[in-house]
């Protein structure tokens, strides 16, 4: 890493360091070797994972919103929600092979179950899931073998959850700062962010009746979101720039406001007008969408710039430090 030097002197001649210590050239400026980035950034195409993450959270968190629905007597909700999960899975599938570039290769994932490697998880994940969703589906719509249709609902409602959260694994287990940074978090934003879709599409696909669960969700959706945001944010200290600038900070903006602003015209006004609660699903729709291709930029944008890198492998050395000299 390259960058001019740094020494301290103390104010009063002596070369001892304390309290007095001040800079004899300025910090050395964030760089690296030619302003080149330090990690190499994902050759990952926003249109194909950005989607894959957002329709996979569709597809996930709408099976156990499905579920919920079929136990409580909702049946229009219930079929919507199990064809609509029904799509965006396909979709999602559809968005990986796309960005692995042939077919097989998906098919050469399924070879193994690799219990370390979230891609490898991921891949038995959709495999699993996908058949469950589908048969939801094929008897909601049909009529037939409505057994098989509960069991294979309730089967996709389990793995629901790790379906719509196992991409935020995948994205921290990568040395991307403004993600392996919020390892934490990132898994959470993601549950809220795909809770905020599927209430959504509930809204936009259900009679006004069959709702309420709906609306409370996104109430809560939107709260989650905003809070593993913050959350996160904390955390990833001067690397949660790159969610406030540029490409990303536009689409995190829109995303946060959109969120909100569908969760409170759902739940404010979605229980009495049919027009307010598509309006608000359309809303949570398009901010849980914006959200998830906001985190993916942020992430491209911290891979390219050194800063991110360098930076907090300094504030990372220098805590150590103090903590070393603490305990000594």
């Amino acid at each position: 890493m390259s960058g001019p030097t740094t020494g301290t002197r103390s104010k009063g001649g002596k070369g001892r360091r304390g309290k007095g210590e001040e800079l004899m050239v300025p910090r050395a400026d964030f760089d690296s070797y030619y302003g080149r980035p330090v990690i190499k950034a994902p050759s990952w195409k926003d249109r194909d994972i950005a989607g894959y993450f957002f329709t996979g959270g569709l597809a996930g968190a709408g099976s156990v919103l499905a579920a919920g629905a079929q136990l409580t007597g909702r049946r229009t909700m219930a079929k919507a929600l199990k064809v609509s999960s029904l799509a965006a899975i396909s979709l999602s599938t559809a968005a990986l092979i796309n960005d692995l570039g042939r077919p097989d290769r998906f098919a050469n994932m399924l070879r193994v179950c690799k219990l370390t490697s979230p891609m490898s998880v991921g891949s038995w994940l959709l495999a699993g899931y996908g058949p469950m969703a589908g048969a939801a589906a094929a008897s909601a719509v049909t009529g037939r073998l409505p057994r098989v249709g509960a069991a294979a609902t309730g089967a996709a409602a389990l793995l629901g959850p790790a379906v719509a959260t196992y991409t935020a694994v995948l994205a921290a287990d990568t040395a991307v700062p403004a993600w392996h940074g919020a390892h934490r978090e990132l898994p959470y934003l993601f549950a809220a962010s795909a809770t905020a879709a599927a209430s959504g599409m509930a809204l936009v696909v259900s009679p006004t009746r069959e709702t309420g669960p709906a609306r409370c969700a996104a109430l809560l959706a939107a709260a989650a979101d905003k809070a593993a945001t913050t959350a996160a944010e904390r955390r990833l200290g001067m690397v949660a720039e790159t969610y406030h600038s540029g490409k990303a900070g536009t689409l995190m903006r829109w995303a946060q406001a959109l969120t909100v602003g569908g969760a409170a015209t759902a739940g404010l006004l979605g229980g009495r007008s049919r027009p307010a609660a598509v309006a608000g699903g359309l809303a949570l729709l398009t901010g849980s969408a914006l959200t998830r291709f906001g985190v993916f930029h942020a992430g491209m944008a911290s891979a390219e710039d050194p800063k991110y890198t360098v930076e907090p492998q300094r504030e990372r050395r220098r805590d150590r430090e103090r903590e070393v000299r603490a305990e000594s």
